[in-house]
C-alpha cells in the first residue's frame, strides 16, 4: 500500500474536516492509503516547547513522512490571504529535504478554509504551491472535469480543494466542498499510482 501524506494545519476544525474528506478520496484509489498528519502551533514565547504528541487529532508530522511518502497534500486556514504561520514554520525547516531532493517528482495538491467567500481561498492556495514547486513536487489542481466546480456556492477552486465556514465559523464542508476535496485526493493518489 502507497501513501499519500495529508498534512495539515487546523485551529478551527475546518481544515481537519477538509482533510478528513481529502484522504477519505485518496482511499478511494486502488492500492493507495492516507498517511494523516498534522504540524505543532507556534507560538511568539519559544521556550516552552510543543508537547510531541498531540492531545487529540492527527499525530505530528515527522520528517520520515516525507521520505515514505508517494505524494503530499497540504491544508492550512487562511490568514490575510496566506497560509498560517505554524504550516509556513514547518516548510520552512526543510532545507535538508530540500537538498537532498526528498519531494522532487511527487505529485503534491492544497488545501484551505476561509471564514469568508472572498476571504482569500485563492491566494492561499497558491502561496502554497510556491514551498512545494521550489521542492520539486508535481503540483495538481481540480480541473474543470469536476462538475462540481461550475456549480458550487462555498468552496472549491481549480487551485484546490476549500471550505468557507462563514460568520459562525462552521467547521463542516459543505457536501459541494466535501466533495472535491475527495476529488482532489482521488486526482493526487491516482497520479501517484501512475508513476508507482
Amino acid at each position: 500500500m502507497r501513501e499519500i501524506l495529508v498534512l495539515y494545519y487546523s485551529r478551527g476544525g475546518s481544515v481537519a474536516r477538509l482533510a478528513r474528506q481529502v484522504a477519505r478520496g485518496i482511499g478511494e484509489v486502488e492500492g493507495m492509503s492516507a498517511r494523516v498528519r498534522t504540524v505543532p502551533p507556534v507560538a511568539a514565547v519559544t521556550q516552552t516547547a510543543a508537547p510531541p504528541v498531540p492531545e487529540d487529532g492527527a499525530p505530528y508530522v515527522e520528517a520520515r513522512d516525507l521520505d515514505e511518502c508517494a505524494g503530499l497534500l497540504l491544508g492550512s486556514p487562511t490568514r490575510f490571504g496566506n497560509m498560517a504561520a505554524p504550516l509556513k514554520h514547518w516548510l520552512d525547516g526543510l532545507g535538508a529535504q530540500w537538498a537532498s531532493g526528498t519531494l522532487v517528482g511527487k505529485p503534491a495538491g492544497v488545501f484551505t478554509s476561509t471564514a469568508s467567500m472572498h476571504g482569500g481561498q485563492e491566494s492561499t492556495l497558491l502561496t502554497m504551491m510556491v514551498p512545494l514547486l521550489h521542492h520539486g513536487c508535481l503540483v495538481l489542481g481540480i480541473p474543470y472535469t469536476e462538475p462540481l466546480l461550475s456549480t458550487t456556492r462555498g468552496g472549491g477552486t481549480p487551485y484546490g480543494a476549500s471550505h468557507v465556514a462563514g460568520n459562525n465559523d462552521d467547521p463542516h464542508p459543505s457536501d459541494d466542498e466535501a466533495a472535491l476535496a475527495r476529488a482532489l485526493g482521488r486526482r493526487v493518489a491516482t497520479v501517484a499510482a501512475r508513476l508507482a
